[in-house]
């Protein structure tokens, strides 16, 4: 079988593509493809509908999107897959981030994963009640410091989700002690916030960017490493008093260990190529999501940064899914 080995020298990561995989992938596919995803109706599921069609048309067989339920499912299927490239998995940080938060995870997401593409990204939105007394990151740490267990902020979703995190590297980074209060969800989060319950929260920049306009919240600094459309004009934490700081929800499209190097390359150059066209950018855009498309390598050092990053927060702030 054909395999990835990443041959690291001077900082460069090099592709070594083993030649049995070629035949494989000169008659691939021959067959419908299930593409995997997690839940329905999220920005996963947003960008898997969209892409499939054109995807369908370049490789030339239908490739079908198949919701399995969020957790560890998706990830157990495809990982017991037939590793030919007739199923794969399109899925969040769930994937990596999910056996920090549990005691057994049915898969490794490393040893039992190739990965394809760093598909898409979305940032999140650090805001703040108007009433609070603060106009940038550097005066929110002040603050918090003055007042230490004082401030808190509104957590959406399960325990080690994203805005969770993004509250705890904050706090990590910044040296701050402010508390979480939990939502079950990002509009009930952000209805909290509006309401003067909380003081701030880590918001999906799509959901706050309407209540920011208005003048009902107020936008502090962005969560990616690099300034964003989705937040034009607003810093990014990291250049704002917080060295280093960057937690931004990434999406991607994983195949079976063992999958033929051709086959990943095939899927690879398709998928890159239509996440590329300025009509998908602009409708995941729309949806609060950046267009990504990368080399499989880079979606492995991606997940290797997340990995490390965020295994450390949730071992160091005791983080267990409730």
């Amino acid at each position: 079988m054909s395999s990835f080995r990443l041959a690291i020298g001077l900082g460069v990561i090099t592709l070594i593509v083993q030649p049995q995989g070629a035949p494989r992938a000169q008659t691939y596919p021959e067959k419908p493809i299930r593409m995997i995803v997690t839940g329905i109706g999220g920005g996963v599921d947003f960008a898997a509908r969209l892409i499939t069609p054109p995807l369908s048309v370049s490789l030339g067989q239908q490739v079908i999107v198949d919701n399995r339920p969020s957790g560890t499912i998706p990830g157990e299927v495809v990982s017991r897959a037939a590793p030919d490239g007739y199923t794969v998995l399109f899925t969040s940080g769930s994937l990596w981030v999910g056996p920090f938060l549990q005691s057994k995870v049915p898969y490794d997401p490393v040893k039992d994963f190739l990965p394809v593409t760093l598909a898409a990204r979305a940032p999140n939105v650090l805001v703040v009640h108007p009433s609070l007394p603060v106009k940038s990151v550097r005066e929110l740490i002040g603050l918090a410091k003055s007042r230490p267990g004082d401030l808190n902020y509104a957590s959406s979703g399960a325990s080690g989700g994203t805005t969770h995190l993004a509250a705890e590297l904050f706090k990590a980074l910044a040296g701050v002690n402010i508390l979480r209060v939990s939502y079950r969800a990002t509009g009930p989060a952000l209805n909290a916030l509006l309401g003067g319950e909380v003081q701030l929260t880590f918001a999906p920049a799509a959901s706050a960017t309407q209540y920011v306009k208005s003048g009902r919240l107020r936008a502090l600094g962005v969560s990616s490493a690099e300034p964003s459309v989705l937040a034009p004009g607003l810093p990014t934490i990291s250049s704002s008093g917080v060295p280093g700081y960057e937690l931004v929800s990434i999406f991607g499209i994983l195949a079976p260990a063992r999958t033929s190097t051709g086959i990943i390359v095939r899927l690879n150059q398709e998928i890159v190529r239509i996440l590329a066209g300025a009509d998908v950018k602009e409708k995941l855009l729309n949806t609060g999501v950046e267009a990504v498309g990368s080399s499989p390598e880079q979606f492995r050092t991606a997940i290797a940064s997340e990995m490390s990053r965020l295994g450390k927060v949730i071992r160091d702030a005791g983080i267990r899914e409730e």
